[in-house]
């Protein structure tokens, strides 16, 4: 059967990289612009008690790295801080923390260029005007270079870090000879509050130690590595800044310092002469040019994430056709980056903002270690996991610390930052709510304990709405069908559970609507009335429910939560929506919000199943699509079961497609615990797949065929070809989905906590 979901395994990555080589991936990000900028900033606003902010910076950092380091070894994925906030906290929060990342990046980036251009004023004196310029160029090149794509930059970028490393080296080891002590006096001028604030402004240089995380499936033994290689990425810049700041603070005088477009380079000069002072400037440049580089590159990594998550419009990662590159996600970046340039926004402003965004982004991701721990999704194994008292102390210091220091902010800052956060809001509101896909794991976390449903009892449920009396008695039928051939297998008792709503308008009362509808509830009782007769001749045990609601859907809804369903038989027309509903007002919310499997059947002309055909290809539910096939051949002893696959010609003779056919078809039999007898059928066709296998069917009384998709999407439900056959076929149709992760709401969450 030919469908149109794609079935291509899923590629891991060779997990190569050891504890070296990932601690140097981490010092590489994070031994950059920063340390040859920031020193007369910071002697400026926190005068020689500023290594005291690098100090704080660093330790915020490293609860966050503790953090990130669960996470990125339960979560190997792309998108780093955003993906396990975007899993945990549902597209809301990852709407925020994404647009936080790009908009930090980007703050990031023109601080650096601007920094690039200060130290060329050693060579030239170029005024305030002029390092804008410079930066603008700079920045533009560096756009343009990210635009055409630049291969084999990993030598020269370990050769940038090399070189950093050994000028401050030379720096240090030499600058610690030549101290005034004096010069600390007064150590802290300004206040404590003002090396709190400061922090904030350093720690644009600490947000390159996730790029660790976003390498964890290529990390050998993540669950040691991993952890190890975050803390050392972090301590060892942490050591560096403050030493530098030492020196700094010790050579030259504040007011001298704070002065200063080259901080790094002057303090050199002073005991290192001209050698000293060009060796720093020429770190400075190429520190400068690195990190924004990195940033470019990291902005458009988060495009693509937020982009795969239905975040962002696909438009802005479409891929350069020859380049290869997300070109438009790298223009809409440098076109903000070189507006903040000529825009004339201060240096320290943007350093600031950077860290707001990247400080917001870290206070989520420890409320994400608290959600992913509590809320235990299914395949969430980390190989590092917080030890002893480190959780939830970690998190919870690390959550209270990031916020502190933005509290610490001066209101252009903080309002900026507020604005970034709120187009995050905004956006998520006006576009990506109706598109993204990640529900939030927050009701989960809330609910973690006592509250946790629980599982369903030895019995096996199906849920079956009844409406139409024309279609009720087969709808039981084949519900019978299904409950049975479960309860067979697994030891379990079969339980049908009729349901039957009466929908009444927002304006009249519930009582109002029994009182006054007595047509309709009369019609209701013997609906239900003849579900239990129904019921007694098929032999299984059935329960009724009659509601009187606002919504069928949601009634229904209720029942299978309620009732801890393990599978839901509806009725469809076969019709297809065009506009808004796709299968139908009531029957879309059940099928994209019910967890547990689901069939949905239109009813052909005939009361018996007759000849049953399952249509086997290589979608997610195949399997299930065939025992519908072959539950429902079971429960009448007139019927033949088919197992049909259409295949298409092979490409160059590559392969015989019949033996292809036939082997797809053997191992759903075996898959799908098939034992009674049945025909294999394969068709081999020159034409169209689709109209082959719509035209193959044809001959079937009842046609059963697995989702092509495993989660709604706005085109369809179940997938395109499976929803054509139900509106094309004339006998009966009876589409499968399996069982889905469905977390519950916050509200739903809450509830169930308080009802415990």
């Amino acid at each position: 059967m030919a469908d149109d979901s794609s079935a291509a395994p899923e590629q891991e990555l060779a997990r190569d990289l050891g504890f070296l080589e990932a601690y140097t991936i981490g010092v590489g990000t994070m031994i950059g612009a920063g340390i040859f900028v920031l020193p007369g900033i910071v002697a400026e606003n926190a005068g020689p008690a500023g290594m005291i902010s690098f100090l704080i910076g660093g330790a915020v950092s490293l609860l966050t790295a503790l953090s990130l380091s669960e996470l990125a070894t339960g979560m190997p994925k792309a998108g780093g801080s955003y993906y396990y906030v975007n899993t945990a906290l549902g597209s809301f929060f990852g709407s925020v923390v994404g647009w936080s990342m790009w908009g930090g990046l980007m703050f990031a980036t023109a601080f650096y260029m601007l920094g690039f251009g200060q130290y060329l004023t050693y060579f030239m004196p170029l005024g305030s005007t002029g390092v804008a310029i410079a930066a603008l160029i700079m920045a533009a090149l560096l756009v343009g270079v990210n635009y055409r794509g630049v291969k084999e930059t990993g030598s020269l970028q370990n050769l940038i870090v090399i070189l950093l490393i050994g000028f401050i080296l030379v720096f240090l080891a030499f600058g610690v000879f030549n101290i005034d002590w004096d010069t600390f006096r007064p150590f802290n001028p300004q206040g404590w509050g003002a090396v709190a604030s400061t922090a904030a402004t350093v720690y644009v240089t600490f947000i390159g130690f996730e790029v660790i995380a976003t390498s964890a499936e290529e990390i050998k033994n993540p669950g040691r590595n991993l952890p190890l290689s975050m803390i050392a990425s972090v301590l060892t810049p942490t050591v560096f800044y403050v030493l530098v700041m030492l020196i700094s603070t010790g050579v030259l005088p504040v007011p001298e310092l704070a002065n200063s477009y080259i901080p790094v380079s002057d303090v050199a000069g002073t005991y290192l002469g001209t050698f000293g002072a060009l060796m720093m400037v020429v770190g400075a440049v190429l520190a400068t040019v690195s990190s924004a580089n990195a940033s470019i590159l990291s902005a458009a990594r988060v495009n693509f994430a937020m982009g795969r998550d239905k975040i962002l419009t696909p438009w802005l990662n479409n891929i350069h056709p020859d380049y290869r590159t997300p070109y438009r996600a790298i223009l809409v970046t440098g076109a903000v980056i070189l507006g903040l340039i000529a825009l004339g926004v201060g240096i320290e402003t943007l350093a600031d903002v950077a860290s707001f965004a990247y400080l917001v982004t870290y206070a989520l991701v420890h409320v994400s270690v608290f959600v992913m721990r509590r809320a235990e999704p299914e395949g969430y194994d980390p190989d590092f996991r917080l030890p002893g008292l480190a959780y939830p102390i970690i998190p919870i210091l690390g959550f209270i610390s990031c916020i502190v220091i933005v509290a610490q902010m001066r209101p252009l800052v903080l309002m900026i930052g507020g604005v970034i956060v709120l187009i995050g809001v905004v956006w998520y509101l006006a576009y990506a709510r109706t598109r993204a896909e990640k529900p939030s794991l927050v009701g989960e976390a809330i609910a973690a304990e006592g509250g946790r449903r629980a599982p369903p009892s030895g019995r096996y449920r199906v849920v079956i709405p009844v409406a139409n009396p024309n279609t009720e008695r087969f709808l039981l039928r084949l519900g019978a069908a299904i409950a049975s051939g479960h309860a067979d297998k697994n030891g379990q008792e079969a339980e049908l559970i009729a349901v039957s709503v009466i929908e009444v308008p927002q304006q009249t009362s519930l009582q109002q609507g029994i009182q006054f509808e007595e047509e309709r509830v009369e019609r209701q009782r013997e609906l239900l009335e003849n579900a239990r007769t129904m019921a007694e001749d098929l032999g299984v045990g059935i329960r009724t429910r009659a509601i009187v609601g606002r919504s069928v859907g949601d009634a229904v809804l209720n029942v299978v939560q309620e009732e801890r369903a393990s599978h839901v038989v509806l009725g469809w027309s076969g019709q297809r929506k065009r506009v808004e509903h796709i299968l139908g007002t009531n029957i879309d919310p059940i099928v994209e919000e019910t967890a547990c499997e689901l069939t949905l059947v239109k009813k052909g002309p005939e009361e018996t199943v007759g000849d049953v055909v399952a249509l086997v290809g290589e979608g997610p539910y195949t399997r299930l699509g065939a025992q519908r096939a072959s539950e429902f051949a079971q429960s009448d002893p007139e019927s033949d079961l088919t197992l049909l696959n259409v295949q298409g010609p092979s490409e160059n003779g590559e392969y015989d497609p019949e033996e292809e056919g036939r082997a797809l078809i053997e191992s759903v039999v075996k898959e799908a615990g098939i034992e009674q007898d049945h025909t294999e059928e394969v068709i081999v066709t020159d034409g169209d797949v689709r109209e082959t296998l719509l035209n193959a069917v044809q001959d079937y009384d009842t046609i059963c065929v697995g989702a092509t998709r495993s989660t709604a999407v706005a085109q369809a439900l179940f997938g395109s070809v499976p929803e054509e056959i139900g509106e094309k076929s004339e006998g009966t149709v009876a589409l499968a989905r399996g069982a889905l992760y469905k977390p519950r709401s916050v509200t739903q969450g809450v509830v169930d906590v308080l009802s415990t």
